[in-house]
């Protein structure tokens, strides 16, 4: 028997058969940790902003004359010295993007969604998609599950799931084409409906 990724009721009949190439792979702690730091780092605003003491208003005049006063000498009162003057390491807008490249996205999350079937915490499930948008429904298909963060992977997201799912905490749903390493590594439990497995087959093979 190949690789499969066994089913959420637990029935060995439910069970899909899964690709070694994308299911199978060894675990690379290195590239995992590169991939997650990136994704970390893509998401930061990075728009904090600080004034210079060229960039704060005022300060031409010279405060008092260069000798004679007994004070120390002083050419502007916008120094980083003095109360009102600019900060002398001023923070820029700065972009904390990090390249990764396509090759080593994809062996990356190969490793992770391999490591996640090795512990036991990715499982396939059709049923687990809703069908109404009532959160009382979806919320009874969740209790079975008994993890506290639930990641939901499925090849589109439909009406019925996104209303059903988005007052639930702990709980994402995602498109298996917009795939996070941050909520893979984050869950406790991820349920990938058949069509959501091929789709990332298709796109990690």
């Amino acid at each position: 028997m190949g690789l499969q990724i066994p089913a959420l009721n637990g029935n060995t009949a439910n069970n899909v058969d899964a690709l070694e190439s994308v299911f199978g792979q060894t675990y690379n702690e290195t590239l995992i940790h590169q991939l997650v730091t990136r994704y970390l780092a893509g998401a930061r605003a990075g728009t904090k902003a600080q004034k210079t003491r060229s960039d704060v208003s005022g300060g031409g005049a010279k405060p008092w004359k260069q000798k004679g006063t007994g004070r120390a000498r002083a050419g502007t009162t916008r120094s980083p010295v003095w109360r009102t003057g600019g900060v002398a390491f001023a923070a820029r807008p700065r972009n904390y993007e990090q390249k990764l490249n396509k090759k080593m996205f994809r062996v990356g999350i190969r490793s992770i969604l391999s490591e996640l079937l090795r512990q036991d915490r990715l499982l396939v499930s059709d049923a687990i998609v809703p069908t109404s948008p009532k959160t009382k429904e979806f919320n009874a298909k969740l209790k079975d599950i008994g993890a506290r963060r639930v990641l939901i992977i499925v090849d589109k997201i439909e009406a019925n799931l996104a209303l059903a799912s988005r007052n639930i905490p702990n709980v994402e749903v995602i498109e298996a084409e917009n795939l996070s390493p941050i909520l893979l590594v984050a869950a406790d439990k991820i349920i990938a409906t058949s069509a959501a497995i091929k789709r990332l087959e298709e796109r990690l093979a």
